[in-house]
């Protein structure tokens, strides 16, 4: 059986009486890992502060919200508080200092501090697209690596790819072991039959060149056995012909809609988004598109629910590089409310070849082979406005058979976005019953579910998926 292990330090475990409870402590945990009832059982050591900043959950977990464990610094940058040396157990329960679930959600919805537009950013921003359409892409080039001329300097999310909803939730589920005395614990794996991670490729298309360009495109990822869902932009940026849509679905691949012009104003203000909303909606449906990206992945999360889509894709992990700053944080999918969020993890190729200027895909390999790891969603973008000259092709065929040795080597499911919305949502509903000595999935689409167990094996977590050859992977 495949194996995943990490080290956690044992100093946490103690026994002080957690002194408060509250119900939802455990939902996310409860939500990723699918575990049998009440094997989370959580409770708040003290009353949570009122201010908000800045703490550590182990060595590779970075969190912003409130806590009772020591002071919450204003920085990512300062020095962090560990929340983890106040963990303790007692009687079955896991005593903390922070709310998992607030926690999780605070990352994946980016409600951290970011640095936000200053009055003379959004001056530059209106400049930059109101000349957007009389300038090159060198142009464009300038003023993007200016704009992200101190990415480096960012320490926060982790550059090139951030795991901490991951790390927490691995940290608290080995505890929750530890504190319950068991050495593993039932839960449904994360994807169909067992596969060890998805590949997700989408095409973003800007402009009538790329648009032209989407015939090509599709047989050449038809040529590598990779089905991919392209992005159309609805209006003003080109004519969408009937016919394009129906040789996209004919060939097998999926259309989404991006954005209603991609002018980068979607977001801009409440009631134009409004506006906006219900001619992008109307698209979704003329198109029978299940999912939305925004133009340059602006985003604002709280605002989704005006969107008539069943998955949305805007969120990057890490988007230091990106014209809105920010990242999720996560390697899987994950609701907000009703909307599946299906991240991008991967570096978008107009970042690779235009901004850092790289000429080869090893950044692809290193996340991929990162992301792996966490046995997560490996999602890409790639514009065919992008890869019409001979050189910028070249690369991505050579990630197309580098994905195709990927998948050579290891189980690893190759998607459509529109079969991860349905996968997630019916694991999302599925449960374990007790049979016997054995446990049983439930729920529609058990029988592509498998049954995992985690396990506490010398104070590393494990993985293991029922059926599988052993292999150890430890950081």
């Amino acid at each position: 059986m495949e194996k995943f292990s990490f080290d956690v330090d044992s100093r946490v475990i103690s026994c002080v009486a957690p002194v408060m409870d509250e119900d939802n402590l455990s939902q996310v945990l409860c939500d990723r890992y699918r575990c049998p009832d009440n094997f989370f059982d959580f409770d708040l050591n003290r009353k949570l502060s009122t201010d908000l900043g800045y703490f550590r959950f182990g060595p590779n977990a970075i969190c912003y919200g409130r806590s009772s464990a020591g002071p919450r610094a204003s920085s990512p940058e300062a020095p962090l508080c560990d929340a983890l040396t106040s963990a303790v157990v007692k009687e079955g329960k896991l005593g903390l200092t922070f709310d998992p679930s607030e926690i999780v959600e605070t990352l994946r919805e980016e409600r951290y501090p970011r640095r936000r537009l200053s009055v003379y950013d959004d001056l530059l921003k209106r400049i930059y697209y109101w000349l957007r359409p009389f300038t090159n892409q060198f142009v464009r080039e300038q003023i993007q690596r200016f704009y992200a001329r101190n990415w480096q300097k960012l320490s926060f999310p982790r550059w090139p790819l951030d795991t901490t909803v991951e790390n927490l939730c691995e940290t608290l589920l080995l505890l929750s072991l530890q504190a319950k005395s068991v050495e593993s614990v039932p839960f449904v794996w994360f994807w169909p039959r067992g596969a060890r991670g998805c590949v997700l490729m989408t095409h973003d298309v800007e402009t009538t060149a790329g648009r032209d360009f989407c015939p090509n495109l599709l047989d050449l990822d038809d040529s590598y056995g990779i089905k991919a869902s392209f992005q159309i932009v609805p209006e003003e940026r080109y004519e969408v012909p009937p016919k394009l849509l129906d040789t996209i679905r004919n060939h097998g691949f999926e259309v989404g809609v991006q954005d209603l012009n991609h002018d980068g104003r979607l977001y801009d203000n409440r009631a134009e988004f409004l506006r906006r909303a219900k001619k992008i909606n109307r698209y979704g449906a003329e198109w029978q598109a299940k999912g939305f990206r925004a133009g340059v992945l602006y985003r604002k999360p709280e605002w989704f629910d005006s969107l008539d889509f069943s998955y949305e894709m805007s969120i990057p992990n890490v988007a230091h590089l990106d014209p809105q700053p920010g990242g999720c944080c996560t390697v899987m999918p994950y609701f907000i409310e009703n909307i599946l969020e299906i991240p991008v993890t991967a570096v978008q190729d107009y970042t690779l070849f235009h901004i850092l200027r790289c000429r080869s895909i090893d950044l692809w390999k290193t996340q991929t082979k990162m992301i792996l790891q966490k046995y997560g969603l490996v999602s890409f973008i790639v514009h065919p406005d992008y890869i019409i000259e001979q050189e910028t092709r070249s690369l991505y065929e050579d990630l197309l058979r580098y994905l195709q040795d990927v998948r050579s080597q290891r189980d690893i499911w190759f998607a459509l976005p529109h079969e991860i919305n349905s996968w997630w949502r019916m694991r999302s509903e599925m449960r374990l019953e007790k049979h016997g000595n054995s446990w049983k999935i439930v729920g529609d689409g058990a029988e592509r579910a498998v049954l995992a167990y985690a396990k506490n094996i010398d104070g590393k977590l494990t993985y293991e998926p029922a059926g599988t050859t052993v292999a150890s992977v430890s950081r």
